[in-house]
């Protein structure tokens, strides 16, 4: 299948899931204003039901979806509900990671916190503005997590089936979590290391945004332990090739396809490859400069053009393009060795995803 196609097809399963979510936040919002009054629903369940129907390409809910295919189910209705529960546990993950990386803006929009922060200014409330709008945010994080528990708990799916998915997703959100917590002391160190990198690339992204999403598919399709087993280097793969691109684009891409502010990576100081990599192969006055500016909040526009000037010319920018063309490769190197385990059809819409997310920078 072609990057192409592939990008039809997850836009099939974005608008089957997007339909869902919309008939679901309605019954959510009228529920909680039901039982717990609208001001409680405006600042909990609005602000994640905001979030949530922002969209995004859906490709953890799509992979739940294409998983479950690949190993034969048929209950369309059920596996759109899981998928849209995966959706739903990213869209809370997402409140919380903007949250950690004082991001502004999510897809464009204002993210979940700074919404919070606007209804306490809006209604002149007491007490301060910035705090207010993080803590109510994490309510409506954790309102999306436990409302999407509560949707996966109920699944119309085999009473065994469920609870093996509801356990898949519990451990990767727990190895996720860690990931994550490895993720922020990256910043917090001078310079993390190789191996800190890449298992930030594994824990917080592979394992989550690639593997979990298809294992929930094929586990709700009854599949075997061989089905599951060997799709796992395939996601791990195509989900460091994911991540390392999405680390390109947020220094090289633009405002309005990246839905956030270029350059946020070089202000929270994130240990992605492409800074490990400058900070070992550029020159010593632009190492200096480049790790003064690692973690600088208050970053101008002049100096992330010259951070951006000394990641290409130290070669990072092409070894890590390099690194995700390689991940590439392997993973479709791994679709090809078990390809037997699973439809056709589903072995090539995987095929065609990962040459389409890996071609948004080659």
């Amino acid at each position: 299948m072609t990057p192409e196609a592939a990008l039809q097809q997850l836009g099939e399963y974005k608008q089957a899931i997007d339909e869902n979510i919309a008939s679901y936040a309605d019954y959510l919002m009228t529920s909680v204003e039901a039982q717990f009054g609208s001001q409680v629903a405006e600042v909990d369940t609005a602000i994640f039901l905001d979030i949530l129907t922002r969209g995004g390409k859906r490709i953890r809910g799509g992979l739940v979806m294409a998983g479950y295919e690949m190993c034969g189910g048929i209950d369309e209705k059920m596996i759109i509900q899981a998928a849209t529960a995966v959706e739903m546990m990213h869209a809370y993950i997402l409140i919380i990671d903007d949250i950690q990386d004082r991001s502004s803006l999510r897809r464009n929009q204002p993210s979940a916190h700074k919404l919070a922060a606007m209804y306490h200014r809006k209604h002149r409330l007491r007490g301060d503005e910035e705090h207010a709008g993080i803590s109510l945010s994490l309510n409506a994080a954790l309102v999306g997590a436990h409302a999407a528990q509560t949707m996966l708990a109920n699944l119309d799916a085999d009473p065994e089936l469920r609870l093996k998915a509801l356990s898949i997703i519990n451990r990767t959100m727990i190895i996720t979590a860690h990931g994550q917590t490895l993720d922020i002391l990256n910043e917090l160190v001078e310079q993390p290391t190789a191996e800190d990198v890449e298992r930030v690339l594994e824990w917080k992204t592979a394992l989550y945004t690639m593997i979990n999403p298809l294992h929930v598919g094929m586990v709700l399709a009854d599949a075997d332990c061989h089905a599951t087993d060997a799709i796992t280097p395939y996601g791990l793969h195509a989900g460091k090739a994911y991540q390392i691109t999405d680390d390109i684009l947020g220094i090289y891409g633009k405002e309005k396809e990246l839905g956030k502010t270029p350059g946020d990576d070089i202000r929270e100081g994130k240990g992605t490859l492409l800074a490990l990599y400058a900070l070992e192969h550029a020159a010593p006055a632009d190492r200096t400069f480049l790790r003064k500016c690692l973690g600088d909040l208050k970053l101008t526009p002049a100096q992330f053009a010259r951070c951006r000037g000394i990641i290409e010319t130290s070669g990072a920018l092409a070894h890590a393009r390099q690194q995700a063309a390689d991940h590439l490769e392997q993973a479709l190197s791994a679709l090809d060795a078990a390809q037997n385990l699973w439809s056709p059809e589903g072995t090539e819409f995987l095929r065609g995803l990962a040459g389409a997310l890996h071609r948004r920078v080659s």
